[in-house]
């Protein structure tokens, strides 16, 4: 007999065709204006949005009234600031996505790093995500805010003491408009946001009245991400030497590679991709010694902005020796070899190929399987081999 229960879904709602529009300030650098640092937040929301996107709009705003302050006082950015606000984010990151297509060989050459807050507010809790040249300067610019639910105490305190102990994620994710900036054009970025999950996302319930009575009654959320989300681009921005560390980046690699030889074939060989990340430790031990070098001189020394200028470009340029111009298999978009949406983020969230090669047993033979695998390890050992290049000032 059947049982069965038949089900009917109504669509209510208008078809059309709309022009987007996305909309920047623009804070011209005084020394260095050919170098951008951008702050981006959509505005568009499926209904009142207040936290999705309206908590990250008015930090936005906030900051903009901020900045112009500092501008009023005379003080000037070393290099350009840009402030984005995206459209049609809920279509599909459609306002940021060809933005970045449309301004890729200038982002290539110019982008120093993105910085994107989204529901700037969603409930209690500090959480960020970014690429891991940028975690140190995280860590740093937290420990200056003043925690908004704790007195007397930072930031990175109450967040060392969380449950995420200072953990912060990595931009794999396709939710936000960071993904174009990583994924396609390997621009260094961070997503940084108050409360894990909210209850009512993407509901009519997203309201001011939500927001004032569960998400941050007194606002000072608001306040806390505005902070760290300014500072980091102020750091971006003055800094003479760019606040980049790359040892982070090199460990970050290396915990990938042992997550990998746990559950990876013992067929598969992991020599070249081992050799790869070596190299880049090493270049990125070179790196820290020569800024401290030129951070010493750099008042005083010969050529110091030649120098100053070589070393932010190899640090600015690195990330974009992650990309591959073929892209992920069946995803040619996706660029970036090791952040990136893979099939499966519950088995690995990183190396994306790699990933995605592990699960395609029930359509290919096995010695295809292991074949593909290991096909995909050399693709990533040469990215890798490519960001060394650049983080060393070398062609190849």
């Amino acid at each position: 007999m059947n049982c069965g229960l038949n089900m009917f879904s109504v669509f209510q709602g208008e078809k059309k065709v709309s022009t987007i529009q996305n909309v920047f300030a623009v804070i011209k650098g005084s020394e260095e204006p050919d170098r951008h640092v951008l702050l981006g937040n959509h505005r568009d929301a499926w209904t009142y949005g207040a936290v999705d996107p309206s908590s990250g709009t008015a930090a936005l705003l906030d900051l903009a009234r901020r900045y112009s302050i500092l501008l009023s006082s005379g003080w000037k950015p070393r290099r350009t600031i840009v402030l984005c606000s995206w459209d049609a984010e809920e279509f599909g990151m459609i306002g940021s996505t060809e933005w970045v297509e449309q301004n890729l060989i200038n982002l290539g050459s110019k982008a120093v790093a993105y910085l994107n807050v989204d529901c700037a507010v969603q409930g209690p809790g500090f959480f960020v995500g970014s690429t891991p040249q940028l975690d140190s300067l995280i860590r740093e610019v937290t420990k200056k805010v003043k925690d908004p639910d704790s007195k007397g105490v930072s930031v990175y305190e109450t967040w060392s003491a969380s449950d995420e102990g200072n953990n912060i994620q990595r931009l794999g994710r396709v939710d936000s408009d960071f993904a174009p900036f990583v994924q396609h054009a390997g621009v260094p970025s961070v997503d940084v946001y108050y409360g894990k999950d909210f209850p009512v996302y993407h509901t009519a319930f997203d309201s001011y009245n939500w927001m004032a009575e569960y998400g941050d009654p007194f606002f000072q959320r608001h306040v806390a991400v505005t902070g760290i989300w300014g500072l980091l681009a102020l750091r971006l921005a003055d800094d003479s030497i760019l606040p980049f560390d790359y040892l982070s980046y090199a460990n970050e690699l290396q915990l990938y590679r042992d997550k990998l030889s746990n559950v990876l074939d013992q067929k598969i060989s992991l020599l070249p991709l081992t050799t790869s990340i070596n190299e880049f430790a090493s270049a990125a031990k070179e790196v820290d010694s020569e800024l401290k070098e030129l951070r010493l001189v750099e008042t005083s020394g010969q050529f110091v902005d030649m120098k100053r200028r070589a070393m932010n470009d190899r640090l600015m340029l690195a990330e974009k020796g992650f990309l591959d111009g073929d892209g992920l298999k069946g995803k040619q978009w996706f660029k970036h070899l090791v952040f990136g949406p893979p099939n499966d983020a519950e088995k690995l969230d990183f190396f994306p190929g790699i990933a995605d090669s592990t699960t395609r047993s029930n359509v290919i033979s096995e010695k295809e399987r292991l074949t593909e695998i290991q096909h995909e390890i050399w693709r990533v050992t040469r990215a890798i081999q490519r960001a060394t290049s650049a983080l060393r000032g070398e062609f190849t």
